[in-house]
């Protein structure tokens, strides 16, 4: 039971973040090719992270 917990939470944890560097990767070089776009483009971005994020809660919970 241990185990698998951890192993759930690892998985939960690196993809996830995997996610988000991508998601804010991505958002950073839309900027910089039109910063006229920026607020539309950090809103976006910021509901993409926020469930990009809810998955690593999932499988905290999960995990318990």
């Amino acid at each position: 039971m241990t185990f698998t917990g951890g192993i759930i939470i690892a998985i939960g944890g690196i993809a996830p973040s995997l996610g988000i560097g991508y998601i804010g990767a991505k958002a950073v070089e839309a900027i910089g090719r039109n910063p006229e776009a920026s607020g539309k483009i950090m809103i976006n971005m910021l509901i993409a992270m926020a469930f990009a994020e809810s998955i690593a809660i999932y499988s905290l919970i999960l995990a318990f």
